[in-house]
């Protein structure tokens, strides 16, 4: 049985995630999940150009994702989502992902926390996304925070420490 992998990254595909996550988590798949990006093709394409075809890239609906990972698959998943909050979609899910790492989130409007990510940088969370965070923690994911394999990881318990 492969493992699933679940990125929060307001940046969905991009290089990083192409040159040093897909290959250190042997990924096969990548499903970006972004609803208004899943009806646009032309933006699609955009994303996808530069992504290797041995990654099998979808940019799906959140309810297509859904149907992709009832599916169950022997090979390794990255799920990328632009905000946390929609993690809450996919609470059915919960106990197939590996661990839940929090890359790149950038501040928002409604932004209510920041939290250290390492080396100077920092996550940008509004209530929403730490309530969907707390729950899936509460449900036993683990979550992380490394925004490269290569830098540090760190724990949820760290990355909350002062608050």
């Amino acid at each position: 049985m492969g493992k699933t992998y679940l990125r929060v990254d307001d940046r969905l595909i991009h290089g990083q995630i192409v040159t040093a996550w897909c290959g250190t988590l042997k990924i096969s798949e990548i499903i970006a999940i972004d609803d208004s990006l899943a009806q646009n093709p032309m933006l699609q394409s955009i994303m996808t150009m530069g992504v290797p075809a041995q990654y099998h890239p979808h940019i799906v609906t959140c309810a297509k994702a859904c149907e992709i990972l009832a599916v169950p698959s022997d090979k390794n998943r990255l799920i990328i989502v632009r905000f946390a909050r929609m993690i809450e979609q996919l609470r059915a899910f919960w106990s197939q992902i590996d661990h839940i790492n929090l890359g790149n989130c950038s501040k928002q409007a409604d932004s209510a926390y920041t939290l250290p990510s390492g080396a100077g940088r920092y996550l940008s969370l509004t209530e929403a996304d730490m309530s969907a965070l707390r729950a899936a923690k509460d449900s036993g994911c683990e979550i992380i925070c490394q925004l490269l394999p290569s830098e540090k990881l760190r724990t949820w318990a760290q990355l909350t420490s002062g608050i």
